[in-house]
């Protein structure tokens, strides 16, 4: 059951408002925010409430063409005056903005932000309107919409294009809500009290379907059939002249309903109960990626939809952070968030026909019979037009199983995670994970044996992640097999695994293996490939070579060296620098764990007990 949302914050708290001029208020008092960068800074932090910001995206907040050399002091200042704000309401006995490796985080509860409070509101109006209240679930949309106010949000900072940005990702939100809550009055039989909102609405965003649909509901529940009927043949003419499209089925059968001078039927192409059960559970255990958050959550939680790829070797976590993100823009994509493996039990890569069946079946979006790869993508493409969701694709094999299962138009976005760069998918957002710094792999490492057992011996446990490449896999697996073996000091296992012909042996717990997900991503390798990162991993213990050292080792001229790096890093089995930086003055690296099966896999082994048996989800980030 859906808890309460909080009421705003009791006497003596702040209340923040972005939903109009940022505002804050103290006992009916309002607060002074200070200069007008300062007021940057702090609305920034407001809209990403308690979710790390980056430095980065604080500069370019406060000086959107050139930055001083001074601006990171600066902006310490900024921050500075905001602990100095909250130190003075909270008597100083709280720290409110943190630094982290993410950015700066400023915590802060449901009752002190008009934002918050908005979105908890709106959450239990939907969970009213899926249980059936739809009186109650009117009576709570009706409350959240009544915290904005007659101005758009923040239109006093607007002239920052960072904080318009994250300004219309509010008014998107606002958007939906009140469809949420018109169509609500219109089944309860109470359309009169949206007309003339939906009107201005439609006026304002004329290609918006669902605001027509609900319009020419509440038209119809009103008597005003011929208003109602114009409104679609309004939108008809609109749809043809500027996008060459007629309107979707759903909405042309309301039309035909409405012809009919039928009972007042409900919402064209009605929102189905969030349909998530195909999501996994939020993870128990999550540490770090800030950064990849940071950068992840604008794009797929964007109002007009986005496609991101999260790439990386096998066992880096891909699928972690995908999971963690799609569970903190649950807020964004009222119409759901589909999760849907791209390859089936054995590692082997699932054809895009299959997909789109589970699509549909998930959402709702059948068509009669067992329709063709062609009925099947067109069904699929209108119902993503029609619906605001998150589509987790996890673990594609290559970019001919997702070509037409990334939306075409719509507000929908989709995430995908995969070994490869998926080069051939274009325009999308990219994010390359690598493995995480030492202190993130230490703090999942610390989480899984106990912070206590971990400080008794630092260093050991230090050796253990640098043993594991900070691999996250190879790392919660250690913590798992130490968390078992509770009597097996720290120092003795780190030996054991920093013994390269002893390693892979030592990192598996219970039915987890770290070789069976290494293996997973060599059998994607084509044989020349494979027979090129045997030769590679050979070039140094840690995996670390450069260009001139890979054309002793594979025997061949530059050009064909370059070739075959630059192959193997569209594979996510060798890793490139992340900056700019010229072919020949690159490091390239094979990470350490790679490199030891690679090693194993040339000398003729079998590679080890199951290395083709399938891998059960790891109840943690870094699987």
């Amino acid at each position: 059951m859906t808890r309460p949302p909080a009421r705003p914050a009791p006497t003596g708290s702040v209340y923040f408002s972005l939903l109009g001029p940022l505002t804050a208020v103290l006992d009916g008092r309002p607060l002074p925010l200070g200069p007008r960068k300062q007021r940057l800074v702090l609305a920034t932090l407001l809209a990403r409430p308690n979710t790390p910001v980056p430095v980065d995206v604080l500069t370019d907040v406060v000086w959107p063409e050139a930055p001083p050399r001074t601006a990171r002091k600066n902006l310490q200042v900024y921050v500075s005056a905001a602990r100095t704000l909250f130190g003075a309401v909270d008597g100083g006995d709280r720290d409110r903005v943190v630094h982290g490796c993410g950015g700066y985080r400023l915590r802060i509860e449901e009752g002190e932000l008009d934002t918050l409070r908005f979105r908890a509101l709106a959450r239990a109006g939907r969970a009213a309107g899926e249980r059936g209240d739809l009186r109650t679930a009117a009576r709570l949309l009706r409350e959240a919409l009544d915290l904005w106010g007659e101005r758009p949000p923040l239109h006093d900072l607007r002239d920052s294009a960072v904080v318009a940005d994250e300004a219309e990702r509010l008014e998107a939100r606002c958007l939906t809500v009140y469809e949420d809550w018109a169509e609500a009055e219109i089944e309860t039989g109470r359309a009169a009290a949206a007309v003339d909102g939906l009107r201005d609405l439609v006026e304002r965003h004329p290609l918006r379907e669902r605001l027509r649909a609900a319009w020419m509901n509440s038209l119809h529940q009103s008597g005003r059939q011929a208003e109602a009927l114009e409104v679609y043949d309004d939108y008809r003419q609109l749809l043809a002249r500027e996008l060459g499209l007629e309107p979707s089925p759903a909405l042309a059968a309301l039309y035909g309903r409405l012809l009919g001078r039928g009972a007042a039927p409900r919402p064209a192409g009605p929102r189905p109960a969030a349909r998530d059960v195909s999501l996994p559970a939020d993870l128990r255990v999550f540490t770090g990626r800030d950064d990849e958050l940071a950068r992840l959550l604008p794009v797929a939680g964007a109002p007009d939809g986005g496609v991101v790829v999260v790439t990386g070797p096998a066992g880096v976590g891909k699928s972690a952070l995908a999971v963690r993100a799609a569970h903190l823009l649950a807020e964004d994509f009222p119409d759901g968030r589909v999760h849907v493996r791209a390859r089936r039990q054995d590692g082997t890569a699932r054809v895009r026909t299959d997909m789109l069946e589970e699509l549909l079946r998930l959402c709702g979006a059948g068509t009669s019979g067992r329709p063709d790869a062609a009925e099947a993508e067109g069904a699929w493409q209108d119902w993503l037009s029609r619906h605001r969701a998150l589509v987790v694709l996890d673990d594609v094999a290559d970019e001919a199983s997702v070509r037409g299962l990334l939306p075409r138009s719509g507000r929908s976005s989709v995430l995908l995670t995969a070994r490869g760069l998926l080069a051939g998918l274009a325009p999308v957002h990219r994010i390359a994970l690598s493995a995480p710094e030492e202190d993130e792999a230490l703090d999942l490492l610390g989480r899984l044996i106990g912070a206590d057992r971990l400080r008794t011996d630092r260093a050991a446990a230090l050796r253990i992640v640098r043993a594991c490449g900070a691999l996250p896999v190879a790392v919660a697996v250690s913590g798992m097999r130490l968390a078992v073996l509770r009597h097996l000091p720290l120092a003795e296992y780190a030996a054991r695994v920093e013994d390269p012909s002893a390693a892979l042996d030592e990192l598996v717990a219970g039915d987890v293996s770290v070789r069976s997900r290494i293996a997973a991503g060599w059998r994607d390798l084509g044989p020349g490939d494979r027979g090129a990162l045997a030769r590679l991993a050979d070039l140094a213990p840690e995996g670390g070579f450069t260009l001139e050292r890979a054309m002793e080792a594979l025997g061949c001229g530059e050009r064909g060296a370059i070739r075959t790096v630059e192959s193997l890093i569209g594979t996510g089995a060798v890793t490139s620098p992340a900056g700019e930086v010229t072919a020949h003055a690159a490091l390239y690296e094979v990470p350490r764990l790679f490199c030891l099966y690679a090693r194993e896999r040339s000398g003729g082994g079998a590679g080890g007990p199951g290395a083709g048996v399938p891998e059960p989800a790891l109840p943690f980030s870094r699987g």
